[in-house]
């Protein structure tokens, strides 16, 4: 027992030692560049957005790289409404396999900002590469609490219209089969109707036969007997 809880405290200082080992990022290479180059090159960065004139905007959108022209509308949209300038606060960087994340958050008097680049290894100049460049909002965790509840009740909400829209669309697939039958019974009493008709019309038209037939009859018999027609009366006729 003794045996195991040793082993046990051993490793756990061996992993808090591993802990105390990890690399300071200000001590840290990054892809060629030192913390201190990245620090120094962002603030230079926001330093020249923050006293950056109109007619010096409009060079860089005319003659800027996609980045950094991204960059530019994404500053002046988000600090359009934040007041005066006040200066910089923490900066950090993260690097991930072959990319590297720098965040210099900005104070203004209504909201902080948090200025965020992405450099990439390029394989081919093997030099680092500045690939995406943003500017955002800082948002207190009450405010983002805030967000997520919003979305939430957003995407329930959606949810339940999908399915009262998918429940009206049942229902009318219910009316539209309602409807069809009522058709197919339309269609059917008009054949029987038609199928009636014609039978009655064949039967006029029988019986306007069999008076011609007897007008016929009585005139020869008439004939034959050279008397008038008008005495002879027909009980039946026989059809064979």
């Amino acid at each position: 027992m003794k045996k195991k809880i040793s082993l046990m405290l051993c490793l756990c200082f061996m992993v808090l030692a591993m802990t105390a080992c990890g690399t300071d990022p200000a001590d840290a290479e990054y892809f060629g560049m030192s913390y201190s180059d990245l620090k120094d090159g962002m603030e230079q960065d926001i330093s020249t957005l923050v006293a950056m004139t109109d007619d010096e905007k409009e060079y860089i959108n005319s003659y800027g790289t996609d980045v950094i022209i991204e960059l530019l509308a994404s500053w002046d949209e988000t600090v359009a409404d934040l007041g005066a300038y006040q200066g910089m606060g923490e900066f950090t960087v993260t690097k991930a396999q072959d990319a590297v994340t720098t965040e210099q958050i900005v104070n203004y008097p209504d909201r902080e900002v948090i200025v965020s680049y992405v450099y990439e290894y390029n394989y081919e100049t093997e030099q680092p590469e500045l690939t995406d460049a943003t500017v955002d909002l800082v948002y207190s965790l009450g405010e983002k609490m805030q967000s997520a509840a919003l979305n939430t009740l957003m995407g329930m909400g959606t949810v339940f219209v999908v399915l009262i829209l998918i429940s009206l669309i049942i229902y009318c697939f219910k009316l539209i089969s309602v409807v069809q039958n009522k058709k197919k019974d339309d269609e059917k009493n008009t054949a029987d109707n038609t199928v009636v008709t014609q039978i009655e019309q064949r039967e006029e038209q029988q019986l306007v036969d069999d008076l011609e037939l007897v007008a016929v009859i009585t005139a020869a018999i008439a004939a034959s007997e050279g008397t008038s027609a008008d005495g002879f009366v027909v009980r039946s006729i026989h059809r064979r």
